[in-house]
C-alpha cells in the first residue's frame, strides 16, 4: 500500500509541474498571439499627445480589442528601445493579434484614415451626395434606394433616417456601401439602446416611429438644449389627437421642387408628409437624427405646451394655449419686420 502511494506521488509531481508550466504558457499565447475580435469595419484607436502605455492598453482592453491589458503592458516593457508613443489615429483592421497591434503602435505606423463628418439633420440624399463627392470613397455603382437597402441588409423599405450622423474614419478603398452599412448598424444600435431606456407612456408603437419623431425634433431644433421641449410639444399633440403641423415635414414632402420659400399653397397641398393635412406621424423620417434627438424623442420634457414659435435667434417660445401662441407669433413677427426695416439697404450691383 505504501509503495502504491509512493508511486502515485512520483506521478503527481511531473503532472503538477506540467500544469504549472502549461497553463501560464497557454494564457500568454492566447493573450498575445490569438486573433483579435476586431470588427470588419476596423477599430479606431486614438493616442493623444502624452499618452502612455498604461492608458493605451487599458483602452484597448476596455473596448474588447485585446484580451488582457496586463499581459500587453508586460510584452511592451520587455521590448528593447524607448517606449515613447507617437500621437495619432490607428485604424486596426482584422486579422490582428495583440503582438501585431502593439508592434504597429511602437513603430509609429499609423493607419490614419481620412475623416468623414455627417452633420445631424442632413437628408439621406445629402449623405449619398457627400460620399459621391469624396475621392477616398470607392463608389459601388449601387444607385437605387432598394438596391442600397438590400446591400446593407436593411429590413426597412425607405432609407431616410437610418444612418447615424457623426465623424468617422474612412479607410483606404472603403466603398460607399461599406460605409453606409456601418452607419446603418450604428444607428440601429443607438435606437435599440435608447428604446430600451425610453420613458413610459409614449405614443410610439415601434422604435421606427420614435426615429421618425427624432428626425422631426432634429429639424425643428436650433438650440440643442430645447430638443426635449420640442419633443414634449409633439408628443403631447399626438396624445391629444392634434396634428403635428410642422413645416419641415411639409418641405420634405415637396422634395427637390422646394425653392426655399414655404407658401400657404404648400401647406394646403396633400402629401403623406404634410402634417397640416394628415394626422399622426409622417410615413418615414425626414432627416438623419443624431443620438441626442433620438434620446429627446424618447424622453420628452414634461409640461403643458402644445405650441412653439421661433424667436429668431435659434430658440423658441413655448405656449399652452392658442391665444398665447398667436400673441407670441405676432410679437416675433413685429420684431422681424422692425429688424428688416432698420437693416441698412444693400447696394445694387450694376
Amino acid at each position: 500500500m505504501q509503495n502504491a502511494r509512493g508511486g502515485m506521488v512520483r506521478w503527481l509531481w511531473p503532472l503538477l509541474f506540467f500544469l504549472l508550466a502549461f497553463v501560464p504558457a497557454l494564457w500568454i499565447y492566447h493573450g498575445l498571439y490569438s486573433r483579435l475580435p476586431l470588427p470588419d469595419t476596423g477599430y479606431r484607436l486614438e493616442i493623444l499627445k502624452g499618452g502612455n502605455i498604461g492608458q493605451v492598453t487599458e483602452t484597448l482592453a476596455r473596448d474588447g480589442a485585446i484580451p488582457d491589458a496586463f499581459l500587453a503592458r508586460l510584452w511592451l516593457r520587455l521590448q528593447p528601445g524607448e517606449k515613447k508613443l507617437r500621437p495619432g489615429i490607428w485604424l486596426l483592421r482584422p486579422p490582428q493579434t495583440t503582438v501585431s497591434v502593439l508592434g504597429m503602435i511602437l513603430a509609429g505606423n499609423t493607419q490614419s484614415a481620412s475623416r468623414l463628418t455627417i452633420v445631424e439633420g442632413i437628408s439621406y440624399r445629402d449623405l449619398r451626395d457627400l460620399l459621391a463627392a469624396r475621392d477616398d470613397v470607392k463608389l459601388s455603382g449601387v444607385v437605387s434606394d432598394a438596391e442600397v437597402l438590400a446591400a446593407i441588409d436593411a429590413t426597412e423599405t425607405h432609407p431616410e433616417g437610418l444612418f447615424a450622423p457623426d465623424t468617422y474614419d474612412v479607410g483606404a478603398g472603403d466603398s460607399d456601401i461599406k460605409i453606409l452599412k456601418s452607419l446603418y448598424q450604428r444607428q440601429k444600435r443607438i435606437l435599440a439602446e435608447e428604446w430600451d431606456k425610453r420613458a413610459p407612456g409614449l405614443p410610439y408603437r415601434t422604435p421606427y416611429e420614435a426615429l421618425i419623431m427624432a428626425s422631426i425634433v432634429e429639424k425643428e431644433t436650433g438650440a440643442a438644449y430645447e430638443r426635449a421641449q420640442v419633443a414634449g410639444v409633439f408628443v403631447r399633440r399626438l396624445q391629444k389627437g392634434m396634428r403635428l403641423q410642422t413645416d419641415p415635414t411639409v418641405i420634405y414632402g415637396i422634395g427637390a421642387q422646394f425653392d426655399g420659400n414655404l407658401r400657404r399653397a404648400d401647406l394646403r397641398r396633400m402629401t403623406p408628409y404634410n402634417t397640416y393635412r394628415v394626422n399622426g406621424l409622417p410615413p418615414t423620417p425626414i432627416a438623419l437624427p443624431g443620438r441626442a434627438a433620438i434620446h429627446a424623442a424618447l424622453h420628452p420634457a414634461p409640461g403643458d405646451a402644445v405650441f412653439f414659435v421661433a424667436r429668431g435667434d435659434g430658440s423658441h417660445e413655448f405656449n399652452a394655449t392658442l391665444s398665447e401662441h398667436n400673441r407670441a407669433v405676432e410679437r416675433y413677427q413685429k420684431k422681424r419686420q422692425a429688424a428688416y426695416r432698420s437693416a441698412p439697404a444693400q447696394a445694387v450691383q450694376p
